[in-house]
């Protein structure tokens, strides 16, 4: 692969039928030519600003044309994006601004009021303002050749200090990952995502470069509270698949009458961004039996995926996140840094092209976690005999519940076989008898829910160790989530929540 095919803007747009259609929106469509387009201009029109190959430019917005062409075009031109939430707090995007020295911020206009501190040097481009950069840029102008180790992104997620984080994503490490996930969910110039996921979280980027790279189209969806608009418009544009974290797929389930629906051109979903309990995944096969359920895992300092569970070993091997992508080696290695026996539990290990650079100057956490090309996930799993990982937990989210390590996953596993809840996590709490034990955030899925806790209670004396039973239930109208769906389950060991 030459430099210039190194740029992730040209591995994903190069060669496309420019009639084809890229993006579908609830009001508008565009097209390959369209995008291709789009992405040629703001790279030049970066560069016009004074743009330089390295720079940083932060970028705000929903999923947009706006957001996908102002994304590709700051690789294009050989800068290095920063994707943020439009959730971010003031204070945690005054930060970011000064941890990269942004030269610039792309930002919606309808978002700018609410999110930009009061006052910053850092130029300020809104979406109507790049339209016109965009319109008067000359087709001449020169990109920089970039090579595979060139920073194209910090995806920036929360730090072990309370602090953002930015994990530095080559333009090789996209282009790796993206490649692994095409050859095993074996897509397709004709496969057509449904998205609910946003771009800027690491999931949501990888069905962009993916369904971009195979030429396929992205129906985006910004409406998923509505679930029944959500599965009428999967019906209506024929899409093949669907992707979600755990919370997507436990409303669809037990909040929609997506069991009910027919989706004939459905040909796979995939599930990552934490842990689907096997009750959920049951259930899911079960609504979807003509289609292939991936289960996969993965983390954004791997740019997106590490594993993924082949379709075919559902139900057999249920709880397993398989094996990992192609050009992945995981591992489960014990604290002498050995392969740990099966049914012995270690910390996952991987390797790959995919693994990023470290945490952009954060030399300590990039120490703890990155070296000789290894990414320490910090996630706690055993193998069988087969080679197959199953996670335990991640190694911070135990409770120490009468002197034994227990699982807040497995509880959270034995709530959800319950079928009144909707939604369910778990945190631990001081206790004064045994040290710590489980309290539990409840979300039912019925209006009326009286005698819930007493019937849930029950329900779990009757299949599970004392210890997996929670000394507290708090009932929730739903769990508090970030812009991607996950759990936040900081806010749930807050005090003040209750």
């Amino acid at each position: 692969m030459t430099d210039s095919q190194m740029n992730v803007a040209q591995f994903l747009l190069a060669g496309k039928d420019p009639e084809r259609a890229a993006l579908l929106f609830i009001h508008d469509q565009y097209s390959y030519g369209d995008l291709q387009r789009r992405v040629e201009q703001v790279g030049r029109a970066i560069l016009a600003l004074g743009g330089r190959k390295g720079d940083r430019i932060v970028l705000l917005g929903e999923n947009s044309f706006f957001w996908v062409s102002a994304y590709l075009g700051v690789l294009r031109a050989g800068l290095v994006c920063v994707p943020l939430s439009d959730a971010i707090t003031s204070n945690d995007m005054a930060f970011v601004l000064r941890n990269t020295e942004a030269r610039a911020i792309f930002i919606e206009k309808n978002i700018a009021a609410r999110r930009l501190p009061g006052r910053t040097e850092v130029r300020v481009v809104t979406d109507s303002q790049i339209d016109a950069l965009a319109a008067d840029q000359p087709s001449a102008s020169p990109f920089p050749d970039v090579g595979a180790d060139d920073l194209a992104a910090l995806m920036f997620t929360s730090g072990s200090t309370g602090q953002p984080r930015g994990v530095m994503v080559s333009h090789g490490n996209i282009i790796a990952n993206t490649e692994s996930i095409i050859e095993y969910l074996r897509l397709r110039e004709d496969d057509r995502i449904l998205t609910v996921l946003p771009f800027h979280y690491c999931f949501g980027t990888s069905l962009l470069h993916t369904h971009l790279r195979v030429g396929g189209s992205l129906v985006v969806e910004p409406r998923f509270i509505y679930t029944e608009t959500v599965l009428q418009r999967m019906i209506d544009t024929a899409c093949t698949g669907f992707a979600g974290v755990p919370s997507h797929f436990q409303i669809l389930l037990r909040n929609s009458t997506l069991r009910q629906k027919s989706f004939p051109h459905l040909r796979y979903v995939q599930q990552a961004g934490g842990h689907l309990p096997p009750p959920v995944i049951h259930e899911l096969c079960a609504a979807l039996p003509t289609t292939q359920v991936f289960i996969m895992y993965g983390q954004t300092e791997a740019t997106a995926r590490l594993s993924y569970l082949p379709p075919e070993c559902l139900p057999a091997r249920i709880g397993s996140i398989g094996r990992g992508i192609p050009g992945v080696v995981l591992r489960v290695l014990n604290d002498a840094g050995e392969d740990v026996r099966p049914g012995e539990v270690g910390e996952i290990v991987a390797r790959g092209a995919n693994v990023a650079r470290g945490y952009w100057r954060a030399p300590q956490e990039t120490a703890a976690s990155f070296g000789d090309g290894e990414l320490r996930t910090g996630d706690l799993a055993m193998v069988d005999s087969d080679g197959f990982i199953y996670v335990v937990d991640r190694a911070k989210d135990f409770l120490k519940c009468g002197g034994e390590r227990v699982s807040c996953r497995r509880i959270e596993e034995e709530l959800l076989a319950f079928d009144e809840l909707l939604e369910a996590a778990v945190v631990p709490v001081p206790d004064q008898i045994l040290g710590e034990a489980a309290k539990a955030f409840i979300v039912p899925r019925f209006k009326e829910h009286s005698g819930l806790e007493e019937r849930l209670t029950a329900f779990l004396k009757a299949r599970s160790p004392a210890q997996l039973v929670p000394k507290q239930f708090v009932v929730l109208p739903t769990l508090p989530k970030n812009s991607s769906g996950k759990v936040l389950k900081a806010k749930l060991r807050a005090p003040e929540t209750s």
